[in-house]
């Protein structure tokens, strides 16, 4: 077998080992499943073409956790995107359980900064400690604790506000 064919081969199997959790990541980092489609085909595209890189790496999922987080944060910079957000319901994946909490969650996110979002995505979501979300953004683990803290506290207000506002007959908790 060739370099080149051992290399798409190991590039395949990466691929089809990891693109679910790379999607669930760039769902919730861009919020919608279209946007997290296209995050990943980017992401993908960059680590096929410096795969030997990436192979190279000591952990080839944290550089391209990496990767994926960084084509986000670099997109969202650019200030002309010309895309706008769609008043719809985004396609439900097959893991989520509550669809009501689901969406103020999502709504939640989207309001915040960025980098916020990036950081409560890998803080909580992917599990990730302080330093290596730090080392995945480029930032200090200071600034990773100090967005975190605020991110969470506007999360947390307006979450409590989307409960306390909901109408009697959807109260999820009698469900």
């Amino acid at each position: 077998m060739r370099r080149s064919e051992r290399y798409d081969a190991e590039f395949a199997e990466f691929v089809a080992a990891r693109s679910t959790q790379l999607h669930r990541t760039a769902y919730l980092l861009t919020t919608s499943s279209h946007g997290a489609e296209d995050l990943v085909q980017t992401t993908l595209a960059k680590a096929y073409a410096s795969w030997w890189r990436v192979r190279a790496a000591g952990d080839p999922v944290a550089y391209v956790h990496g990767m994926l987080t960084k084509s986000f944060l670099s997109d969202r910079r650019r200030r002309s995107s010309g895309e706008l957000p769609v008043a719809e319901t985004p396609e439900r994946p097959d893991h989520q359980p509550d669809p009501v909490d689901r969406l103020a969650l999502l709504a939640a996110l989207a309001t915040l900064a960025p980098l916020d979002r990036a950081v409560v995505v890998l803080r909580f979501w992917e599990d990730r400690s302080v330093g290596r979300t730090a080392a995945d953004l480029g930032l200090t683990e200071a600034a990773v604790k100090n967005r975190s803290l605020r991110a969470l506290r506007s999360l947390r207000q307006q979450l409590d506000d989307d409960v306390l506002a909901a109408p009697a007959d959807t109260d999820r908790r009698t469900r």
